[in-house]
């Protein structure tokens, strides 16, 4: 079955890397595992033989039919859905636990599904993930590195990111015109030991790196926050004026989450006496 561009589909046709990839995920004899976008089913296969369970999730009615056809339904259940609109809370109900995630995820909407991941962090366990080189620089960036930015921010509060290696274009089928690196996601949220609300917390910091690159008080302006606001919760916080939002660590991040919101309580007080 040729690829649909259209869908961003690009097959991987490396066994040994398929190998790899599935092996970072562990021992799943116990787990159930999502594999996102399955395509012709390279990775199906080896996690049939070693999974409790797969939910194959395929968006491409094609491809859903042609997996239906190789694997039995007590093996492999093929979902027939985007990925985007996948209750993953409810197959961790079923499947009685949290649930282990796989996948090479297109590229043009790499985002949203991995947003979509962190939204659903309660049910899940791990992901092992193949995203386009770039992103996975991003997602695993540090502080003052020139890739560090929201999804750092929000991918690492979700738990801990970690590289493994990366592929070339040509074992694809067809050959992106990119690399394509692997990564590993350890679902342990941050949010109590940080002091924040996930919600309130994760819309601060995408406020916070609008324009990563400018100051911090400068983007929080930008987003409404009064300059003896920001003034005195960037002092409370540690953080100079001057910083910009790419050098800022999480827990810094939070400290000046915690000021803001205390700071502006304050002043909403003084003006209502």
């Amino acid at each position: 079955m040729p690829p649909k561009p259209k869908l961003g589909q690009n097959f991987l046709l490396d066994a040994g890397a398929a190998e790899r990839i599935v092996a970072a995920l562990g021992d799943v004899s116990g787990h159930a595992v999502v594999e996102i976008g399955p395509g012709r089913g390279i990775l199906t296969r080896l996690l049939a033989g070693r999974a409790r369970h797969v939910l194959a999730v395929e968006l491409d009615s094609g491809l859903a039919a042609l997996l239906r056809s190789q694997f039995a339904p007590g093996q492999v259940r093929v979902v027939e859905q985007d990925v985007l609109h996948f209750d993953f809370a409810a197959a961790s109900a079923e499947a009685g636990g949290r649930l282990s995630v796989v996948g090479n995820l297109p590229y043009y909407m790499t985002s949203p599904i991995l947003l979509k991941l962190a939204a659903s962090h309660a049910a899940l366990e791990s992901a092992v993930l193949m995203v386009q080189r770039e992103v996975a620089d991003r997602v695993a960036a540090t502080p003052g590195s020139r890739d560090y930015g929201s999804l750092s921010v929000t991918m690492q509060t979700h738990g801990t990111v970690e590289k493994l290696f990366t592929l070339p274009p040509e074992v694809f089928s067809p050959p992106p015109e990119i690399h394509s690196t692997v990564f590993r996601w350890r679902f342990a949220t941050r949010f109590a030991e940080l002091g924040v609300e996930e919600g309130p917390f994760l819309r601060f910091v995408r406020r916070a790196y609008a324009q990563k690159r400018k100051t911090l008080a400068n983007n929080l302006r930008a987003a409404g926050f009064p300059s003896q606001v920001i003034a005195a919760a960037l002092a409370q916080a540690g953080i100079e004026m001057q910083a910009r939002a790419e050098t800022v660590p999480i827990e810094a991040l939070a400290a000046l989450w915690r000021s803001l919101s205390s700071n502006a309580r304050t002043a909403a007080n003084g003006v209502r006496r």
